[in-house]
């Protein structure tokens, strides 16, 4: 098993070491482990700083070696419409084995922040949040797959803590993967949603439509900020992976490596 989506203390939002994540990571039984800290940038003068520096990066992962365990280096990039150079200059500092572009805001504002929710009805704000992450899909290129797209829907503050349901939104999600299956990306299956929604993001049908549709690359991550959760709904994950699939990637100097289940 494997997970290609962790945070620790170089995140912004994590407090946990890179040790204490790979070695939970090897007791779970996971393979390989990528860590993929978040590199936000946002233009509202609200946001808080989301990115990290290098030297930290480099301190927290460079010579991290756990018996058993093969761990990559990556990055959660978020993708905005306007970052594009942002990512290519960040790129340079250093080599990644795997770039995760997610989208986290939507006009200036995160899902997670009670703010996105207000003034407006639930599924005109997953509208919001998709058309977001469009606009961005189609105008970035440098990211390996595209990370939990339907992350709006997890958020504290959705009133009615329902899942974002690929039939309500079937014309601009099916866009969003024409584009990123185009361009040769990626989809996660991140397992972060379970707890709070019941699915993964995104659910199965997501993934079954990627398939149909020509996607081939598949990760799957936890998104895990502390080591309590590192690999968690693994198993099912892989099983889905497995039934849809038959295999599951991960990544070395970007390029995917395909792995039967």
């Amino acid at each position: 098993m494997f997970d290609y989506h962790m945070h620790t203390s170089v995140s912004f939002d994590s407090e946990a070491t890179a040790m204490e994540m790979a070695t939970a990571a090897r007791d779970r039984g996971l393979k390989e482990i990528c860590f993929t800290d978040h590199m936000d940038y946002c233009r509202a003068p609200h946001a808080e700083n989301m990115t990290f520096d290098i030297a930290d990066y480099n301190r927290a992962y460079d010579g991290l070696s756990v018996p058993g365990l093969l761990i990559r280096n990556g990055v959660e990039f978020g993708l905005t419409t306007w970052n594009q150079q942002e990512l290519e200059d960040f790129l340079r500092l250093r080599h990644f084995d795997f770039v995760l572009g997610s989208i986290h805001f939507a006009q200036d504002v995160d899902p997670y922040e009670k703010r996105f929710w207000e003034g407006r009805r639930v599924k005109e704000s997953f509208r919001v949040y998709l058309e977001e992450m469009l606009a961005c899909v189609k105008v970035q290129d440098n990211f390996d797959v595209l990370g939990h797209l339907t992350y709006a829907c997890k958020s504290p503050h959705n009133p009615t803590r329902e899942p974002l349901l690929m039939k309500d939104y079937r014309e601009i999600t099916d866009e969003i993967m024409r584009v990123i299956i185009a361009k040769g990306k990626g989809m996660e299956i991140n397992s972060s949603g379970v707890d709070s929604v019941g699915v993964f993001l995104p659910s199965a049908d997501y993934l079954r439509r990627f398939k149909e549709l020509g996607g081939e690359i598949v990760t799957m991550g936890s998104d895990a900020h502390n080591a309590a959760r590192v690999g968690q709904y693994a198993k099912e994950a892989t099983e889905i992976l497995r039934e849809i699939f038959g295999y599951v990637c991960t990544f070395a100097d970007r390029k995917p490596i395909f792995h039967k289940l």
